[in-house]
């Protein structure tokens, strides 16, 4: 098919993400065009960008989500391209399509192929007619509570209950027992409605203590498929992604090359093109089952990137320019050079139930030294606002092997410093001190069993100074008590007393 050069590209999307795909435009010396909601006016992906659009709409994110508006801006700016990022119109088939009448070329798959993916029932069908193995369960939505039941019934307690176009880890619920089937049905029914505008739920096996390792894919419009190092993304705070790694430290080379071969033939199934993910559960046997594949760029992509020296955003343009997968990557499959790791940082408050913890931000301290990378947004001056996702940085880490890269991650997030709101990086770090983790024997419910057993960590550094002020403090008292000291002798804050300590000292 012929595709014309790409000279000036619109992300329709916002954040790190639209910083991090138009750095690889600056690089190509293509034009990055930006689109903005009346609040991101002076965000850094506008600042960044070649020239920036507003968006209309009755709230921030509507314009966001607007297809017809967004493309039009693209054909106003001279666009010949789009890419959608992650997270909003990313999944959407409405977006491609319209593209295509407009004559702007998507950096993605085709509307058809993002229509079948995006259903999980009708994914979890096209797998199965493929040979790809999944989850027992219903193969398509649920008509009924009680049909839903009756499979449950069938399969056996425990099961997950999920919303047919879900994503993020909303609308999922696991149900223990017949009991609380009905209330978990009415729930998920309710969350899949609210978050995706459609409430079909489908009914699948809870596998106990499971893996969630997925594997980045590319295909091209010539008919290749190639498979690229798994992702193990198992740490998960309500089926949310927390942090990732590249290679898996539970997959073996065997299991590696099963899994990769499934994930080119459920991609090749459908004739994909792009960048694209196969998500998988793997159980303790290390019996692996499809879940769902997002047609779009992961948040976690970056460690793909570090093991393996690709910049998958270039791979996505060119591909999409008609370039050949063949002449893209090396023939030999392709394989993780050392490890990296991923931490999502996000702007909320862990010790009070990791609620959202918007506002503005007054100071940023990025880390920095050998082997360390970060995707943010955000800049002193700038105000993290309640309308969108919390993720306000990922902070990604490489080493030779994966000792090296969890201390070289550990140093980065003890470096990052951001003074107004509140951040999760000290929890962040208490999940990489947490035994489970560092051993790599853990599975989905780690930060669960983490969280039961320890509350929220303050970190090496607050305890040191919690002690060294208890010592100053007890000092004092001591030294007071021989010497008599009269209470005008000590400021009510301590201040002569912390100089009296130093100076005996």
């Amino acid at each position: 098919m012929p595709v014309r050069p790409i000279r000036k590209v619109l992300v329709a999307n916002r954040g790190e993400i639209a910083v991090r795909v138009m750095r690889t435009c600056r690089d190509l010396g293509i034009a990055a065009v930006a689109v903005y909601s009346p609040s991101d006016r002076a965000s850094l992906h506008v600042r960044y960008a070649t020239e920036a659009y507003p968006l209309r709409g009755p709230s921030e994110r509507a314009g966001y989500l607007h297809v017809e508006q967004i493309v039009a801006i693209a054909r106003r700016s001279g666009a010949d391209a789009l890419h959608p990022g992650y997270g909003f119109l990313s999944e959407n088939p409405a977006l491609p399509r319209a593209c295509q009448q407009q004559g702007v070329t998507f950096i993605g798959p085709c509307a058809e192929v993002m229509e079948t993916m995006s259903s999980k029932t009708q994914a979890r069908h096209t797998m199965q007619q493929a040979g790809v193995p999944v989850v027992p369960g219903l193969q398509h939505a649920a008509g009924s509570e009680q049909e839903a039941l009756s499979c449950a019934r069938k399969i056996g307690f425990p099961v997950m209950l999920k919303a047919a176009l879900g994503g993020g880890g909303k609308g999922m619920r696991k149900v223990d027992d017949q009991a609380a089937f009905s209330s978990a049905w009415q729930a998920t029914r309710g969350e899949a409605k609210l978050s995706f505008g459609d409430d079909t739920v489908y009914v699948e096996k809870f596998l106990d203590k499971p893996r969630h390792i997925e594997v980045q894919v590319f295909g091209d419009t010539h008919g290749r498929v190639r498979a690229f190092p798994e992702r193990e993304c198992s740490v998960q705070r309500r089926h949310q992604k927390v942090l990732e790694e590249s290679p898996s430290p539970f997959v073996t080379d065997e299991l590696r090359s099963r899994m990769a071969t499934v994930a080119c033939q459920a991609a090749a199934a459908v004739g994909y093109v792009g960048a694209g993910t196969i998500e998988f559960l793997v159980d303790a046997n290390r019996n692996f089952y499809f879940m769902e594949m997002n047609t779009r760029l992961q948040v976690e992509h970056p460690i793909t990137e570090m093991v393996t020296g690709l910049d998958l955003v270039k791979l996505q343009i060119d591909i999409a320019q008609g370039a050949r997968l063949d002449q893209l990557l090396p023939a030999k499959p392709l394989q993780a050079r050392g490890w990296a790791m991923e931490a999502r940082v996000c702007a909320e408050d862990p010790a009070q139930g990791f609620l959202p913890s918007p506002g503005p931000i007054h100071h940023v301290r990025q880390p920095g030294g050998p082997f360390v990378r970060t995707d943010t947004a955000v800049y002193a001056g700038w105000e993290i606002t309640p309308d969108y996702d919390p993720l306000i940085a990922k902070v990604i880490a490489w080493g030779a092997d994966r000792a090296s890269t969890l201390a070289h991650l550990d140093r980065a997030l003890a470096e990052f410093t951001i003074k107004g709101c509140k951040t999760n990086t000290m929890f962040l770090r208490q999940v990489l001190h947490f035994q489970d983790y560092r051993g790599g024997d853990y599975d989905t419910g780690i930060v669960q069993r983490l969280l039961n057993q320890s509350p929220v960590w303050q970190g090496h550094e607050h305890r040191k100074m919690a002690l060294l002020g208890a010592a100053v403090l007890n000092f004092e008292r001591e030294r007071q008590s021989q010497a008599r000291v009269s209470p005008t002798e000590t400021s009510a804050d301590g201040h002569n007393a912390w100089r009296s300590w130093v100076t005996a000292s």
